[in-house]
């Protein structure tokens, strides 16, 4: 048996690098994966994958944008009516568009941009599946942070450091909101991820350069994120609600 059996796991942002190691691993624990992106290609080619690997879930690939509220309610409309309600939510979309640098150089337009992908599309995200759950009594949600908003630096890239600190706030608010519900609400925040874009933009040398700069001496991969998303999942963290889990490999500890 799995320790996702039974259960249908929405998994935002999932058509590559985290959110689909995530979605790989949840399939392998036997949960029905509802796969979420903006890419019908590559959101295929992840659904391929874990048909592939003959895994007990069902799986599934749904389209839409989580920055409109009437897109999240298609999307979560699509979604019972292909594989059920769902008791498992990863809200995982998200991004930055604008590099690091001085305050007043970031427009309004990038920090904007920057906010919904992260901050709005997580709470629209959480409006639209929290309603369901409390009526059923039960619910596991897991959203997505970053180191960037668990310190300050002065090369951060203040809109995406500020809207994922607002994702981490927005958590824990939830968390006490729908315990009394059943439902649990955590977030990962994790360093330096080596998803397949990271790999590609960060040059071998600067790899090295910020793996010493942890603790455990390496840069984290999708699957390290993945596994810490599982237990938050999972009934292993059961009495677990309103957490900041930083997957960071020790450069991170507040």
């Amino acid at each position: 048996m799995g320790s996702l059996d039974n259960r249908i796991a929405l998994i935002t942002g999932s058509s590559r690098g985290i959110g689909a190691a995530t979605a790989l691993l949840f399939a392998a624990e036997g949960a029905a994966v509802a796969l979420h992106g903006r890419d019908r290609d590559a959101l295929g080619e992840v659904q391929s994958a874990i048909e592939h690997e003959g895994h007990r879930g069902r799986v599934a690939s749904f389209v839409a944008d989580v920055t409109s509220f009437s897109d999240v309610e298609r999307l979560r409309l699509e979604i019972e009516r292909a594989l059920g309600p769902v008791d498992v939510l990863i809200a995982n979309a998200g991004g930055n568009m604008a590099p690091p640098g001085p305050m007043e150089e970031l427009t309004e337009t990038a920090w904007r941009a920057v906010v919904d992908a992260n901050l709005t599309a997580t709470f629209l995200t959480l409006k639209c599946f929290l309603p369901g759950m409390k009526q059923r009594g039960r619910g596991t949600i897991v959203t997505l942070s970053s180191a960037a908003a668990r310190r300050p630096h002065e090369k951060s890239p203040i809109a995406y450091a500020a809207a994922k600190a607002g994702v981490q706030l927005l958590t824990r608010d939830v968390a006490l909101q729908a315990g009394p519900f059943g439902i649990r609400a955590n977030c990962i925040a994790p360093e330096t991820i080596l998803t397949e874009r990271n790999t590609q933009q960060i040059p071998e040398a600067l790899q090295k350069t910020l793996a010493e700069q942890h603790a455990v001496r390496r840069l984290g991969t999708p699957e390290d994120v993945a596994r810490a998303a599982l237990f938050l999942a999972s009934d292993q963290s059961a009495w677990i609600s309103g957490a900041i889990l930083d997957v960071a490999g020790g450069s991170v500890m507040v």
